[in-house]
């Protein structure tokens, strides 16, 4: 299987002004990391919907998989407490 190209939503930059820089810094790592595998161990598929959640710290990232384009999608990143709220 080939590389993934990783691409943000444009919400996903406001995301991060909100956390702390050095938390900031390891989720852009783990990130990185879905470019090589885009379900790596530990991923969760979130039910009722084509998304994906990984863990790193007390922060989610949310993302979809696009398989026959070899993309994913970073959709959302939050505080564990707060990232599954719509609204």
């Amino acid at each position: 299987m080939g590389r993934f190209e990783v691409i943000f939503k444009q919400s996903v930059a406001k995301d991060l002004r909100q956390i702390p820089k050095n938390d900031v810094t390891r989720i852009l790592n783990r990130i990185k990391a879905l470019s090589i595998e885009p379900r790596p161990p530990g991923v969760e598929k979130l039910s009722g919907q084509d998304k994906y959640r990984v863990r790193q710290g007390a922060y989610r990232i949310l993302y979809e998989v696009r398989n026959n384009e070899l993309i994913v999608v970073v959709v959302k990143i939050g505080h564990r407490r707060d990232v599954y709220k719509t609204g």
